[in-house]
């Protein structure tokens, strides 16, 4: 479903990505793990064709994104919900959610979409009405992973979702994204929480320095002492 290869991608002059290749199929599970400085964050923004300096191939459905503006990556069925949430603040949580359905017109196919995101997350049902901005930190995030879901994307890429969250708060997004999963949609995880990002995904992909240092299962790479002593602090 996606395919990467030989990504490179710069901010000025400085490269961050060094030749990243990766494949996800449909209904895959695949984590980003690594320190803050390892592109994890450019990848998911390549992506999505927010970095303005690319080189290589990206691929999804068979269809090269390289050409694409970032408002045109949604309607190929892509959801990328960003590090920090970036909700509204003085939008209602219908309306926060409403943005995302920006790429469907029919009233009945958005009310179907509202209700299937409700029933995901009943809070935001009870609180459809209050101001983005009001909500707690979890709810925020709910908001951002709603909206994205208001698209029915094929693939979901989210960045650092459990960061800032209370564990009790995490615990509720493992079990919300395990959900999403086990509907059919793909995901690709970006996390610094690795064990996390490993109780969840079928495959993980280390990056150290914009490369890629470790890939495999997540089983294997939870049991490789590299990723006990670098980020499961064991």
């Amino acid at each position: 479903m996606l395919r990467i290869t030989d990504l490179r991608a710069s901010y000025g002059d400085a490269e961050v990505l060094h030749g990243v290749s990766l494949d996800l199929v449909p209904g895959d599970f695949l984590c980003l793990i690594g320190a803050n400085t390892a592109g994890k964050s450019t990848l998911l923004r390549a992506i999505s064709r927010l970095v303005p300096r690319v080189s290589g191939s990206i691929e999804f459905d068979g269809n090269d994104l390289m050409p694409l503006s970032a408002h045109e990556v949604p309607r190929m069925g892509i959801a990328h919900v960003p590090e920090g949430r970036h909700v509204f603040p003085d939008m209602s949580v219908e309306d926060n959610l409403l943005i995302g359905a920006f790429a469907h017109r029919r009233a009945d196919d958005i009310a179907a979409r509202l209700h299937d995101v409700f029933a995901l997350f009943p809070r935001l049902a009870e609180r459809r009405a209050q101001r983005g901005g009001s909500m707690s930190g979890g709810e925020q995030q709910m908001v951002a992973i709603g909206r994205a879901l208001m698209l029915r994307p094929r693939l979901l890429m989210l960045d650092e979702p459990s960061h800032g969250l209370a564990p009790m708060v995490v615990e509720e997004l493992h079990r919300t994204l395990a959900e999403i999963h086990a509907r059919g949609t793909a995901i690709l995880l970006v996390e610094q929480n690795a064990a996390l990002a490993l109780s969840l995904a079928k495959r993980g992909i280390v990056l150290e320095s914009g490369r890629i240092a470790l890939s495999g299962s997540a089983e294997t790479l939870r049991s490789d002492s590299r990723i006990h002593e670098a980020y499961l602090g064991i």
